[in-house]
């Protein structure tokens, strides 16, 4: 089912077929047409939680980076350390501008020792790609695999029961820990299966892997696993309540060029000691006057972005993300609080639209 609203001409993933014979409602997501839910959000979700969810992420953008150099420049432009990733292993990190301000939020992944797999935001990949080409040494070539590679993700505490069967029998798949990927084929009924990179990194806070295969093979993996009788397709629509309930930003609502990594929480991917660029602008950067925190509702009613808080009938920080909650029946959030009162069952009020929505502060996560 297509929304109205769509704008014609989007770009589309190689797995538009199956949303569309699947049912699904279709919407323009950063330029894409992608699926924002099939059976449901609340059943998606929950479904995730409890066996295993299949998203099409292929709009996100990969961004190669190879090179002798490779390695140094990376560590030049992203806030976390890059010096001793080893292959096989991923690390989430930010890209600053001069001043401190967030300009993207990515995953690296070390595929070999001077090649590197930079997974961006759909709606930013343009952005990134040609803010990371200005800043590259010679030796360093940069190469955009968007058009080429499809990406799913399967996410659940049922994942690995799901995918072990497509893997090649010597492939240990329990023995991948968090923020580690290896190269392998991916086949199933004792097929060899496409050239793919399996990583246990996802965006839902639950077991799960990334899938990164070319785009002719995306429909062939796609069919394999949703004929396990405990996968389910998920839209766009239950990828944001997952990640809200774990409390993961989403750049442009929680993070961007206005707010540093101190001011979200995210001071623990920044390593300091090392020379990225941002560094000396967070250096000049006192305390943050408000950072970035979760909240519980009061009732079903949602706030959203842009929702103004107050905080004991003052003015105090404004809402970035909120959505109903499936897990706790509740409507939850992310906001800008001011610093002293971002501590947890702090209660504050939220101005929706002229509806005042009581709520109290909870550090994320808002679900374990």
């Amino acid at each position: 089912m297509m929304d109205p609203m769509v704008k014609e001409n989007l770009k589309t993933t190689p797995l538009a077929v199956r949303h569309r014979e699947a049912g699904a409602r279709m919407v323009d997501f950063a330029g894409w047409l992608m699926p924002v839910q099939y059976a449901g959000i609340i059943r998606e979700h929950l479904h995730t939680r409890q066996a295993a969810g299949l998203f099409d992420t292929s709009h996100m953008g990969e961004l190669w980076l190879e090179g002798p150099t490779a390695r140094a420049d990376l560590e030049r432009l992203m806030t976390c350390r890059i010096e001793d990733l080893e292959p096989g292993r991923a690390r989430y990190g930010l890209l600053l501008e001069s001043g401190g301000g967030i300009l993207e939020d990515l995953i690296a992944y070390c595929v070999a020792q001077d090649r590197f797999l930079l997974v961006v935001n759909a709606s930013n990949a343009e952005k990134d790609r040609a803010w990371i080409e200005g800043r590259l040494s010679r030796e360093t070539a940069l190469t955009d695999t968007g058009g080429e590679t499809a990406m799913l993700s399967l996410q659940g505490p049922l994942s690995r029961e799901v995918l072990a069967p497509l893997l090649p029998t010597e492939l240990d798949l329990a023995s991948l820990k968090r923020f580690h990927l290896v190269e392998t084929r991916v086949g199933g009924s004792g097929k060899a299966g496409a050239p793919t990179i399996v990583a246990r990194t996802g965006y839902t806070g639950e077991l799960g892997y990334e899938l990164f295969v070319p785009r002719d093979a995306a429909a062939g993996l796609w069919d394999a696993l949703v004929e396990h009788p405990r996968v389910e397709p998920v839209g766009l629509g239950a990828r944001d309540t997952l990640r809200l309930e774990k409390g993961l930003p989403l750049y442009g609502n929680d993070l961007d060029e206005t707010r540093t990594p101190i001011e979200a929480g995210l001071g623990r991917f920044v390593a300091m000691d090392t020379e990225f660029i941002g560094r000396a602008g967070l250096e000049t950067r006192g305390e943050p006057a408000r950072v970035l925190t979760g909240f519980v509702c009061e009732g079903r009613r949602s706030a959203r972005g842009h929702d103004g808080i107050t905080v004991d009938g003052r003015a105090g920080g404004e809402v970035t993300s909120g959505a109903f909650s499936p897990s706790m029946g509740r409507a939850i959030g992310l906001g800008y609080i001011e610093r002293s009162a971002a501590q947890d069952g702090r209660s504050i009020r939220i101005d929706h639209r002229g509806v005042e929505i009581g709520a109290t502060v909870k550090t994320p996560p808002m679900v374990e």
